[in-house]
């Protein structure tokens, strides 16, 4: 299940829609365009298991530079077009990519990368071009629209977001199977979970560079479901979308859910939600409050699941399982979960600790860091391995996620885990946004502080902080509640909902010059 067969089946059907301007691209037009690259890229000598990277804001481009690595057998890396060029160019270079796609919107990054990565060796531009770059419409078109002789099915290599330090590329070994024959591991779970098939209508409300925006659009069009594609998330755009394209599935992260919630009723009501039938969510466990909220507008649609990029594992939960084991994240589908101690030590249900899940053997590795990949590992068993979070399992198998483990704070030697604080505060209606961090204390070595973006139309003052810490100690136990609380103008979040949290935590421990309050 790939674009050549749906481009046989139905050629003018809509493949690609971008939802502010309604530009489209059909499945033929995405068949031929991913089959020109994909002979260029065979021209030049790439071959399976070489690695191609994209630089691109929500283009409808991206689409046909993903097809064409994966029916060419090739690595393809998407980078955070929010990078700077340092930045970037240091994935550019760690990847070994033999080839870049960008677009002349990002031209400004885009113009020093060469400086960064003297061995990539083809650069093409959408759009328009700069100096070094080719035309990539005008490079494409040299190339056939038929098919390679033979298509392997590629891979996406792609790299953890460096929150805390460099990014590191997770690669996982290729399938082995032709392009036809393989709609990757996100293809069954989208048929079996939540009922994607070639009548899906399915919103992206997220960057593309990101593995679950990328990997859940590139499998709906596996199936030959329709993806609309949102240029960047915006709370009524995306209500607005659900209504004008009769959305069938989509997919958020919990930050999406507070935004729009956070709205003004008179503004979020009204919309036609009707054809919405599924509605996924992950990257962060969900406030519990925001969630039942949720429910209450949309109904019993909302899916979760939890897993990282590397598909060490998988857990999911549907709308009744969740309504019944509130806050859990789900079963494990793929792997078996162990909660584990510092030590390695595996803990009994109810306990937090690491979370690791154990497979028949390691799925990835972190390339060129085999220090890094031994640290995802058990200490004993190295095909168990964790990705960093905290959480248990309660007696019927539910994982529940308490925090990052990097997260914790610990103060005066008691374990307090963030996310809970967070998850409390981020019901007050004063509060648009919340951070939670371990700040420095001389006898507590850590104290527990709250960093706060207000909502719309709420000046910062002492009366307000005293009544967000008030409302902390009378939904959680007073030994974990923010003992101060700073404002912030707004948190360096990233495009996927993930927060900077390192870049707030630094500067109270004297790591940046950066200011908070």
């Amino acid at each position: 299940m790939y674009p050549g067969k749906w481009a046989q089946e139905f050629p003018d059907k809509n493949a690609i829609v971008q939802a502010i301007t309604r530009e489209t691209v059909t499945f033929a037009e995405l068949n031929d365009r991913s089959n020109q690259l994909a002979q260029l890229l065979w021209a030049d000598g790439l071959r399976p298991g070489d690695h191609v990277a994209i630089l691109m804001e929500n283009h409808l481009r991206f689409f046909e530079v993903v097809w064409a690595a994966l029916r060419s057998g090739l690595y393809l890396t998407t980078i955070n077009r929010h990078l700077t060029g340092e930045e970037a160019g240091y994935i550019l270079d760690n990847s070994e990519a033999k080839l870049l796609v960008t677009s002349s919107y990002l031209a400004e990054v885009a113009a020093g990368l060469a400086s960064y990565a003297p061995n990539c060796e083809r650069w093409l531009m959408v759009d328009d071009t700069v100096d070094g770059y080719e035309s990539y419409e005008s490079a494409i078109a040299q190339h056939s629209t038929e098919p390679l002789a033979e298509e392997p099915a590629g891979q996406f290599m792609l790299y953890s977001s460096g929150t805390t330090g460099r990014p590191k590329g997770i690669l996982r070994p290729l399938s082995g199977k032709m392009i036809n024959d393989d709609a990757g591991p996100l293809g069954g779970l989208q048929q079996t979970l939540w009922g994607f098939d070639s009548d899906t209508v399915y919103l992206s409300p997220a960057p593309l560079y990101h593995s679950a925006p990328i990997g859940f659009c590139t499998a709906t069009l596996a199936l030959g479901g329709t993806v609309v594609l949102m240029p960047r998330f915006d709370e009524i755009g995306a209500l607005q979308a659900i209504e004008d394209f009769a959305i069938t599935h989509s997919q958020w992260v919990p930050t999406m859910f507070t935004r729009m919630l956070k709205l003004p009723e008179d503004e979020r009501s009204g919309f036609d939600l009707s054809s919405h039938k599924v509605a996924i969510h992950a990257a962060a466990p969900c406030p519990a409050g925001i969630k039942r909220q949720m429910f209450d507008w949309w109904g019993p649609i909302i899916y979760e699941y939890y897993g990282g990029t590397e598909l060490n594992g998988f857990t999911h939960c549907n709308p009744q399982e969740w309504l019944a084991h509130p806050g859990t994240v789900g079963k494990a589908l793929l792997g078996v979960i162990h909660i584990c101690d510092d030590d390695g030590v595996e803990l009994s249900n109810g306990e937090p600790g690491l979370v690791y899940f154990e497979l028949p053997a390691m799925p990835f590795e972190y390339l060129k860091d085999p220090a890094k990949t031994r640290e995802a590992q058990h200490p004993e068993h190295a095909n168990w391995s964790a990705l960093g979070d905290v959480g248990y399992v309660d007696d019927d198998g539910f994982l529940y996620l308490t925090d990052r483990a990097s997260f914790m704070i610990i103060s005066g030697g008691v374990n307090i885990y963030p996310q809970e604080i967070e998850d409390a505060m981020i019901l007050h209606p004063k509060v648009a946004d919340v951070a939670v961090i371990g700040a420095p204390h001389e006898e507590m070595g850590e104290e527990v502080k709250a960093v706060v973006q207000l909502a719309d139309g709420i000046e910062e003052s002492a009366e307000v902080a005293a009544e967000l810490l008030d409302y902390a100690r009378e939904h959680i136990a007073h030994y974990k509640c923010p003992r101060s609380l700073d404002f912030m103008d707004e948190l360096p979040r990233l495009p996927t909902g993930k927060l900077y949290k390192r870049l707030i935590k630094d500067a109270y421990w004297g790591k940046t010059d950066s200011r908070i309050v």
